[in-house]
C-alpha cells in the first residue's frame, strides 16, 4: 500500500490547498508525516482597500498552523495573482528547486480540468518538475469542469474540523460562497458516502510511484 511520508502542497493562491486537501493536511499531520506547504501568490491585489496588503499572508500562516503544519515547513511566493502564465518558465524553476530541496513521496496540485488560469499553471509545471513522483489533483468544483474521483483519503470528525477551522482563518474571504461551512462539510459527507466513511477527500490520480 502506498503510504507516503513526505508530502507536499502547492497552492496556487493561499487558501487553495486547505479548500482542496485540508482534512487530508491534518490527518498526515496528526500521522506525524512530514508536510509542506507552497502557496505562490499573496493575492494583495484582490483585498478589499481597506485591509493590510499582507492579510492573505498572516491568514494563511494561520490556517496552515491549525492543521499542523510548521511554520518552517510554509513556503510563500508572492507572484502576482493571475500573471503565473506570463512566469511559467520561472515557476517551473522554483517547482524543479522545491523538488530537489524537499524530495516528496506526493505532491497535491489543482485538478487538470481546473479552468483558473493560475491554477493551470501550477498544474502543468508541477507534472513536469515531479515527474518521479506520485501526483494527486484536489478539487475546486466551483473552478472544474469535470472531476474523476480516482482516489480517496477517508476523514475522522476532527480531521474535517480542522479543515473547518483553518478555513474560518481567512476571515478576509468569508464572503465568498466555498468558504461556506456547509459547503465543506456537505462536500466531505458526499466523498465520504462514496467510499465508505463518514467523511473523506477525493482526488485525480496523475502519476502512482511504487516504492
Amino acid at each position: 500500500m502506498f503510504n507516503p511520508n513526505k508530502i507536499l502542497i502547492l497552492a496556487p493562491h493561499t487558501d487553495d490547498g486547505e479548500l482542496g486537501c485540508g482534512g487530508s493536511i491534518a490527518k498526515f499531520c496528526a500521522e506525524g508525516k512530514e508536510v509542506y506547504y507552497v502557496a505562490f501568490c499573496l493575492c494583495s491585489a484582490s483585498l478589499p482597500t481597506h485591509l493590510p496588503s499582507d492579510t492573505l499572508e498572516q491568514e494563511c500562516k494561520k490556517a496552515t498552523a491549525s492543521l499542523g503544519i510548521p511554520a518552517s515547513n510554509l513556503i510563500l511566493f508572492n507572484y502576482e495573482v493571475r500573471q503565473l502564465p506570463a512566469v511559467r518558465q520561472q515557476i517551473l524553476e522554483e517547482l524543479l528547486q522545491l523538488n530537489k530541496k524537499i524530495n516528496p513521496d506526493l505532491v497535491f496540485l489543482p485538478a487538470v480540468s481546473d479552468v483558473h488560469q493560475d491554477h493551470h499553471v501550477i498544474h502543468q509545471e508541477g507534472l513536469r518538475a515531479f515527474k518521479n513522483t506520485t501526483l494527486a489533483g484536489y478539487e475546486l468544483p466551483w473552478n472544474n469542469y469535470s472531476f474523476h474521483t480516482h482516489f480517496f483519503i477517508p476523514l475522522s470528525a476532527d480531521h474535517l474540523n480542522k479543515k473547518v477551522e483553518s478555513l474560518k482563518a481567512y476571515q478576509s474571504q468569508s464572503h465568498r460562497s466555498y468558504m461556506n461551512e456547509n459547503f465543506t462539510r456537505s462536500l466531505a459527507t458526499v466523498r465520504g458516502v462514496q467510499c465508505n466513511s463518514a467523511y473523506a477527500e477525493a482526488f485525480e490520480i496523475y502519476r502512482l510511484m511504487g516504492s
